[in-house]
């Protein structure tokens, strides 16, 4: 019984004894892979810190930049980190490393697709030049001012102040239009006038108005008039005109401006603006019977 006590003590001896040996051969090594580690870790800080400066310069979402300079950081951290296997002589380790980080890369990129997907496109808008914060967009049904890019959704607030959030990704797949990358807006107001009234003078009427509030020459433009139909009680016509501008409101605003002032302008004139009539005519024979 002493005698297989000994044997196991004298096994496990040699076992600690040979790890022993093992670490002091290897002290060079773990110190070359120690120092190596240290050194991708403040190169990576360094990296961070520039990547972010960089990114900003191109990127105004924060979030996004901070994004680019942390995969940056991570791929030194990981460059160092593999040198440093590399060092201590862990080929079989470093191989199962890279083996298990392509299998859990494809694992994660299948459970996180959609995310993912929205995540690249939130990145791929960044650099866009067409879309920013604050323009006036209209896109997937919704239109407002682009509040918010960030790595998952877009947010739109709309004009009646109602926050829309939108998939980035649905940004990227669907034609939108940007209102801010013209400077100038067309506004169009529809109208009609009695047939009483003289064609020619509404319509030098209706372009003086208009053009009082919003010079044309200023813009290289000029206030288009059209009459468009005989209508059921008047004669219709179009006014379009252009103003500075890029949203939408900014257009409300200028077509509200110029229907109130062109309602003043005609009733200076005497121009009549009618509304639908409809006449009724009874038959005086038409005998009414009650059922008892």
């Amino acid at each position: 019984m002493k005698t297989e006590t000994a044997a196991s003590l004298g096994k496990v001896t040699d076992k600690l004894q040979g790890w022993l040996d093992a670490l002091i051969r290897n002290l060079p090594n773990i110190g070359v892979a120690l120092l190596v580690l240290t050194i991708s870790y403040f190169i990576s800080r360094l990296i961070f810190n520039i990547t972010l400066k960089l990114a900003k310069k191109q990127i105004k979402q924060t979030s996004i930049a901070k994004l680019i300079a942390r995969f940056a950081a991570v791929v030194v951290v990981l460059a160092g980190l593999f040198l440093a296997l590399g060092a201590l002589n862990l080929g079989k380790a470093l191989t199962g490393l890279l083996t298990g980080a392509g299998i859990s890369g494809l694992v994660i990129g299948l459970a996180l697709q959609g995310t993912l997907s929205n995540t690249i496109s939130g990145i791929v808008l960044s650099f866009r030049k067409n879309i920013r914060v604050g323009d006036w967009l209209e896109t997937n049904g919704y239109a407002g001012e682009v509040i918010d890019i960030n790595l998952n959704y877009f947010v739109i607030r709309e004009a009646d102040n109602n926050t829309v959030v939108i998939p980035n990704k649905m940004i990227i797949e669907n034609p939108f239009k940007n209102y801010t990358l013209t400077s100038k807006i067309r506004v169009v107001v529809e109208c009609g006038v009695g047939y009483e009234s003289d064609l020619e003078r509404v319509e030098q009427v209706t372009k003086d108005t208009v053009s009082k509030i919003y010079n044309q020459e200023e813009l290289g433009k000029e206030v288009e008039f059209y009459f468009t139909e005989f209508g059921a009680s008047s004669i219709n016509y179009i006014c379009r005109f252009w103003i500075d501008g890029h949203s939408g409101l900014q257009k409300l605003q200028a077509q509200s401006k110029a229907i109130i002032e062109i309602k003043k302008a005609y009733d200076k004139e005497g121009f009549n603006i009618p509304f639908p009539i409809r006449t009724l005519q009874f038959d005086n024979n038409l005998k009414v019977e009650n059922n008892k």
